[in-house]
């Protein structure tokens, strides 16, 4: 193939092709990806690692519990022997695979196996908020920017006053407010421990800083050339908004998603912290800090390991999205080659 025939070649690729292209070379791509990878998949092994190598239910308490340590019989829970020697102690880590790796809580359950357990939880939440926050500022962003008018004020003040609160000022008010009650709509009735309630909580207050910026980039797109041809010829509004500008809307929805559901786990880590999130019996990462709070002294791997992984989790969603980002920007891959 000739030098020209190759330019041809490579200029004649769509902008997704030539993005993806530079998605997959980038090493933060890799790494991100990598790490995301293996705590997904250790999330989602969670029950079988506690059927089948723990042997443990991560949401009995086992208050009478022993294992055998170097051939001794041990407590799981052991007297306090700090300060007036009230209370217990948990055991701590014992660096086996197959019983309390990093130890237990105070409640005698495996923390490890409630680590993959809340896992499953916050992924699940965060990767759910994050879509609900997505599609509810696309269809807002849309409407707002396209219609413009009477509806675009109405939206845009609705969008004000969810800004005017502070985030998770709002987030705690909704929780305390629907954990006691629950949320109705009509004939459906969601419970107070039901994952939906975080899930819609966090999914509603991070709407305005999402639905603003795809306004904003509809109404640019409304006064463009092509659009207004597409009005010119008399095509219908569905047909403008689903063949002119939701195609060009959705590169900047791609660099958002990695960013929203990165903020969605942070705030179920918080709120599930507060006590006001996922609640008992069931575990995820902030709950099981939360558990660890008062053993901080004597048994820190119980709050230091799930904070390691929210860390993990949310510094690979932001590398992630940056990756995404500079994929999809014309100036940083004529930088970058």
């Amino acid at each position: 193939m000739s030098v020209k025939e190759s330019s041809k070649a490579i200029f004649s690729e769509s902008p997704g092709k030539i993005a993806l292209r530079s998605l997959r070379r980038d090493k933060r791509t890799k790494i991100s990806l990598a790490i995301l990878g293996v705590i997904v998949f250790l999330s989602l092994t969670a029950p079988l690692y506690s059927h089948f190598i723990a042997h443990t239910d991560p949401f009995e308490s086992t208050l009478d519990a022993t294992i055998m340590v170097n051939g001794v019989s041990t407590p799981v829970l052991e007297p306090s022997t700090t300060g007036l020697g009230l209370g217990i102690t948990p055991i701590g880590p014992t660096w086996n695979i197959t019983q309390y790796f990093i130890g237990a809580d105070s409640q005698g359950r495996d923390v490890l196996a409630r680590l993959f357990y809340g896992g499953r939880s916050t992924l699940f939440i965060g990767i759910s908020a994050g879509l609900l926050c997505l599609l509810l500022s696309l269809f807002i962003g849309i409407v707002a920017g396209y219609f413009r008018g009477w509806v675009d004020a109405i939206l845009s003040r609705i969008l004000d006053i969810i800004w005017a609160f502070p985030v998770y000022l709002l987030a705690i008010s909704l929780s305390v407010v629907l954990l006691t009650s629950g949320l109705s709509f009509g004939f459906i009735h969601v419970g107070p421990g039901s994952f939906a309630l975080p899930i819609f909580i966090i999914g509603i207050v991070y709407v305005p800083y999402i639905a603003r910026p795809i306004r904003g980039q509809v109404l640019a797109l409304r006064e463009s050339d092509f659009v207004r041809a597409a009005v010119g010829s008399g095509a219908k509004n569905s047909t403008i908004i689903f063949r002119e500008i939701l195609p060009n809307i959705i590169p900047s929805l791609m660099v958002f998603v990695p960013i929203i559901v990165a903020l969605a786990m942070l705030t179920e880590s918080a709120l599930s912290f507060l006590s006001i999130g996922v609640q008992p019996p069931a575990a995820s990462w902030g709950t099981i800090i939360n558990d660890g709070l008062g053993l901080l002294y004597t048994r820190p791997m119980v709050g230091i390991a799930p904070g390691i992984l929210i860390a993990l989790t949310a510094a690979s969603l932001n590398l992630y999205g940056d990756a995404v980002r500079d994929a999809l920007d014309p100036k940083s891959r004529a930088r970058g080659d």
